[in-house]
């Protein structure tokens, strides 16, 4: 299932832009020096990435503790279903939640330090643009954090979440370098297919778990066996 990140990071790249393209677009690369500015671009990159694997780590681990209380094949049932309604319940609903305010603070105290890195340009800048970047709200990234639990290890889940920064690398380094470059007409046809490949993910997910005995997709699940015999020496 690890592939499965790299192509939701492809295809939803997209949105990334949206959300996260005026970030590209202000970085404070050297545009004097192309080698420089390839350089710069890469460790912002490299810095989204390792936020992202930092919180695959962390859900991997949670993946981790539920694996070892037996319920592999219902954790991953749950995933899909989870998956499937974030892309059909209605978004925004539990924004004003109490329950959320601490997130919402915690995020408001990234965005500030965002802020300040970007009017910087130390060599150090871009990395810490890109740490933070990765920590801001995502709806793809609550998705890829849900295939990271699913994996139920650490670094199978850093892993994934390391494939998911990759998959979004090429539409947002290209649009660092040539802005808003798609047509509205395909972004369209883009945005309309990530739900979709969200909900195929999800289901993917719950066929793992119910374990048909499908090879590579859903396979059977492996319960050691006790042997009623007993030999005596």
């Amino acid at each position: 299932m690890l592939w499965t990140a790299f192509i939701l990071g492809l295809l939803g790249s997209l949105h990334c832009v949206g959300m996260c393209g005026p970030i590209a677009f202000m970085l404070p690369v050297d545009r004097s020096n192309t080698t420089k500015k390839v350089g710069q671009i890469a460790i912002y990159h490299l810095g989204r990435i390792l936020a992202y694997s930092i919180m695959g780590f962390v859900f991997g681990l949670i993946g981790k503790s539920l694996y070892l209380f037996g319920i592999q094949q219902q954790l991953s049932i749950a995933i899909g279903i989870l998956m499937i309604l974030a892309i059909l319940l209605p978004q925004g609903k539990f924004s004003t939640s109490r329950l959320t305010a601490p997130i919402f603070k915690v995020i408001s105290k990234i965005k500030q330090n965002l802020g300040n890195a970007l009017q910087k340009r130390t060599a150090d800048t871009f990395l810490t643009i890109g740490f933070l970047n990765g920590f801001l709200p995502c709806g793809l990234v609550y998705m890829a954090i849900f295939g990271a639990i699913a994996n139920q290890n650490m670094l199978e889940g850093s892993l994934y979440m390391a494939l998911f920064g990759l998959g979004t690398v090429p539409l947002m380094t290209s649009a660092i370098y040539l802005g808003k470059f798609l047509s509205s007409e395909v972004k369209q046809r883009i945005q309309k297919a990530i739900p979709v490949f969200v909900v195929i993910i999800g289901l993917m997910f719950i066929l793992r778990g119910l374990g048909l005995g499908i090879p590579y997709l859903s396979p059977a699940p492996s319960t050691p066996m006790a042997s009623s015999h007993i030999e005596c020496h």
